[in-house]
């Protein structure tokens, strides 16, 4: 038997990503961990509902953007507001993509990761 735990996405700018993270999505730190010689920092989020939790991976010699590819991947988040949310995810300039005709739209973090955001249906 398998349970969800964790995904991960590498960051260049830790700091950067946790404010975005904590601004867009509302998920804090719930543990990290911390290289003793100072090489990586992983910091865990958690939505405070749910027990999934992201990991932001930071490595302190990455300079380079990561490259994600073709992008055929992604999170999803599901809101009970979508106006609201979308509202917020405009004012932040994050939005990266919408397909209204499915009720749905992508934001975008500093790293390029695409975040679906999904309306909660009952």
């Amino acid at each position: 038997m398998f349970a969800f735990n964790h995904f991960n996405f590498n960051v260049l700018d830790l700091e950067r990503s946790l404010k975005f993270y904590d601004e867009a999505l509302g998920l804090c730190p719930v543990s990290e961990k911390k290289a003793e010689d100072g090489s990586f920092r992983l910091v865990f989020l958690g939505d405070g509902i749910t027990g999934f939790r992201l990991e932001l991976t930071w490595l302190a010699d990455r300079t380079e953007p990561y490259d994600l590819g073709e992008q055929e991947y992604h999170l999803a988040f599901k809101t009970e507001d979508m106006e609201a949310a979308h509202r917020k995810h405009e004012e932040m300039g994050c939005i990266c993509f919408e397909n209204p005709k499915m009720g749905i739209y992508f934001i975008e973090d500093p790293d390029g990761y695409w975040i679906e955001i999904v309306p909660l249906r009952r």
